[in-house]
């Protein structure tokens, strides 16, 4: 039987957990919060996303539509709530059909159900949405990820899970790895870093010199006082230029509507607030050249993403190309999150998984969204790798 240390318990790392453990492997994982799936599990939209976005035969677009599937299915099998609601993507202008029509192509390339539709039959969707045509795509769904990370670790009763328990250490030995903790050293045949926010540092901890460097990004939402503005999930047209897919309207479980992200350069690697600021990681963001390539080439929309973080009217009038009765009155804060994206040097943002490896290691270094919609397919690619790099 190997004996396998996960570092990070969020829902990437006890999916890798639990899929190990289901091929006979005996697993600890640490996880240096008091609490599972503390960062980016916890402080996202709750989407199992359809995997319409992402380019064809990339990790992302086969992992998100495995995944919409796999994770809808488990949550069905262990009592975890979902529901599979569907969403438009809709084009508020005559510009952005061509682009619309892009998408369609492209959910179409990845297998994922979706139609074009009229501004007339998207209004039978959402009455108060402004579009001139729109497309629906029926397999996205909401759930409560924090459930199923609850789920994953019920799977794992057997085994030993370690809470507030960082890697302080790794080191490589004959025949497997060591990680030094607060609480002593964790001898294992394999490694698999899991760590998100902090995975690049995880992955020089063990010796690597991992390809690019996590880069921290807060995405601020809101709270929409009036929820019958929206009944579903409404997104917009993706700018294929720009980094992330812009501010969207979500109803969530619980009947609330949360309004977001935008996106703005987190101060420190668990940033939530303008007010949290590390400076050893505001200094490791400035020293990554990456960094200043990338700000050079999106200047202005930096620009315009700090002035909508800083002022709610911006944040309501994003909103109001969607869903024009959003007044600014209408936005409550509501809690951020941060995106643990991963960049490289020459200041691109890495547009896929990664996954890096050596002896007896794997490193997830870039699994934001949609990582949690394909965590469990996360976990058999990670585990399939490590097996046979044992074999």
């Amino acid at each position: 039987m190997r004996h396998v240390a996960v570092i990070g318990g969020g829902i990437v790392g006890l999916a890798v957990a639990a899929e190990l453990a289901s091929r006979g492997s005996r697993v600890t994982v640490l996880e240096k919060e008091r609490t599972w799936g503390a960062h980016q599990t916890g402080h996202n939209s709750n989407v199992v996303h359809a995997g319409l976005y992402y380019k064809p035969r990339s990790l992302k677009a086969r992992m998100s539509v495995a995944g919409n599937a796999s994770m809808v299915a488990f949550a069905r099998e262990h009592g975890v709530p979902v529901d599979v609601c569907g969403k438009l993507v809709v084009a508020a202008s005559d510009d952005e059909l061509p682009r619309l029509h892009d998408l369609a192509a492209r959910a179409e390339a990845n297998g994922v159900p979706a139609k074009l539709i009229s501004a007339a039959e998207a209004r039978e969707y959402e009455p108060e949405v402004s579009c001139v045509a729109a497309l629906r795509v029926e397999s996205t769904a909401i759930i409560d990820y924090p459930a199923v990370c609850a789920a994953l670790v019920g799977l794992l009763a057997e085994h030993d899970l370690r809470l507030q328990s960082p890697a302080l250490a790794i080191r490589s030995v004959a025949g497997g790895v060591e990680v030094a903790t607060p609480q002593g050293v964790v001898k294992a045949d394999a490694l698999v870093n899991c760590a998100g926010l902090h995975s690049d540092r995880v992955a020089r901890l063990a010796g690597l010199t991992p390809s690019a460097r996590i880069v921290p990004f807060r995405g601020e939402y809101f709270e929409l006082r009036r929820t019958s503005l929206v009944r579903g999930l409404i997104y917009p047209v993706p700018d294929p230029t720009l980094p992330f897919l812009g501010v969207h309207l979500t109803r969530m479980l619980d009947g609330s509507v949360h309004c977001g992200p935008n996106a703005v350069l987190a101060l420190r690697r668990e940033g939530y607030r303008w007010s949290d600021v590390s400076t050893a990681d505001v200094l490791d963001v400035a020293r990554f050249p990456g960094t200043w390539r990338l700000a050079r080439k999106y200047a202005r929309t930096g620009v315009e993403e700090v002035l909508r973080s800083l002022s709610r009217k911006r944040f309501a009038a994003s909103l109001a190309r969607l869903v024009p009765a959003v007044r600014e009155d209408d936005l409550v804060r509501a809690e951020a999150g941060v995106r643990a994206q991963a960049m490289l040097p020459d200041g691109s943002l890495v547009d896929d998984f990664l996954i890096e490896t050596a002896p007896r290691q794997v490193h997830v270094l870039n699994a934001p969204s949609p990582a949690a919609t394909g965590a469990l397919e996360i976990a058999k690619h990670v585990t399939d790798g490590l097996i046979s790099s044992l074999e």
